[in-house]
């Protein structure tokens, strides 16, 4: 693996206000990422150009988050349950609680590795087991690692263990290696790192010679070119699936780059990309947002995220993400209240 030397020390204890302000930028940033990119999933730039022109704002007649921001609000939730001490057999378990065996009801909108995941656990299987499906190297871990690395402020190694801990339930491979890397990159800009040492951070948790590094460093290498460049640089041509985190993971770092850390262009970047653009528009905005913090993110773009509606996850209904935000602040001492974090309740306030 690469070098650790640039990663940023731990924040000060003193900087508890700085570091409340960049943890709730980055998981309102995420949910704001993926709300306006919900609508360019799957397209094409050309086919995004075609319907919209550039997209500069929300697109959606009720934009809202989709099963990125339910499932951050769902590691999230797990995370502050049992911060370090996390194990497989936790995250398991909550699996198990909040989704597996639960009436499925309105269940919809997730990905193919949750899909498996749940096949694998409701058949009885267990960790690492039960990550062992098609789709393994999803960027379904990448979407919800944000709250990791906000745990994790300024540890990116750190972050980077405990989200590979949550994916040993449903990745492997790359897809382990995409989370870690958004983790470890959100670990380090809550630290306030500049944009190179996030990206460094994130190559330093996966392995040289991982597709997900050399898709990272290709899109490092070309981000002062711009989105058409990092895109062209990391996009297979051709391949169906949008979802691989490789390649997600990469464009979301591209973006991130591309804007030197400005929340609204490092957002706006990724959603015009296209291809799975409300993970890389949640991810870019994770990485943003804890840079800048939440004052970076324009208010009505702000306004618009609500409790999430649980139309993926039912018993997410009605968290919202600064609630896990303000759970997750390094040195809170509301972390770790398990009574206070069981799904469907009303929001902490």
């Amino acid at each position: 693996m690469a070098s650790i030397a640039c990663t940023p020390s731990v924040p000060a204890p003193g900087d508890a206000g700085g570091l409340r302000e960049r943890a709730r930028g980055a998981l309102l940033g995420l949910a704001v990422g993926d709300a306006l990119g919900a609508p360019a999933e799957n397209m094409k730039p050309s086919e995004i150009r075609a319907r919209w022109g550039r997209i500069t704002g929300f697109v959606a007649e009720r934009p809202c988050g989709t099963d990125d921001t339910e499932y951050a609000i769902f590691s999230g939730l797990l995370l502050a349950r049992h911060g370090s001490a996390l194990t497989p057999s936790h995250v398991e378990a909550a699996w198990h609680e909040w989704i597996a065996d639960r009436a499925e009801g309105p269940f919809r909108g997730a990905g193919f590795s949750e899909r498996g995941t749940l096949e694998n656990l409701r058949r009885g299987l267990a960790a690492p087991i039960s990550a062992q499906h098609r789709h393994a190297w999803s960027d379904g871990l990448a979407m919800r690692a944000a709250p990791f690395g906000v745990f994790a402020a300024g540890r990116p190694a750190e972050a980077a263990r405990l989200v590979a801990i949550d994916g040993s339930v449903s990745h492997d491979g790359e897809g382990i290696y995409g989370g870690q890397a958004v983790a470890a990159g959100v670990a380090a800009a809550m630290a306030g790192a500049p944009t190179p040492v996030v990206v460094a951070s994130a190559l330093a948790v996966v392995p040289d010679d991982s597709w997900t590094a050399r898709s990272l460093r290709r899109a490092a290498a070309v981000a002062h070119e711009g989105e058409r460049a990092v895109r062209s640089a990391v996009v297979i041509g051709g391949y169906p699936w949008t979802d691989l985190a490789p390649e997600a993971v990469a464009l979301a770092f591209g973006a991130y780059a591309a804007a030197d850390g400005d929340f609204v262009q490092a957002v706006l970047t990724a959603v015009n990309m296209g291809r799975d653009a409300d993970t890389t528009a949640a991810v870019a905005g994770a990485l943003a947002g804890a840079t800048q913090g939440e004052r970076a993110i324009p208010p009505d773009w702000a306004a618009v995220i609500a409790p999430a509606r649980g139309s993926c996850l039912p018993s997410m209904a009605g968290h919202h993400v600064l609630e896990v935000a303000e759970l997750l602040v390094p040195g809170d001492d509301r972390k770790w209240i398990t009574g206070a974090l069981t799904p469907t309740k009303e929001p902490l306030g």
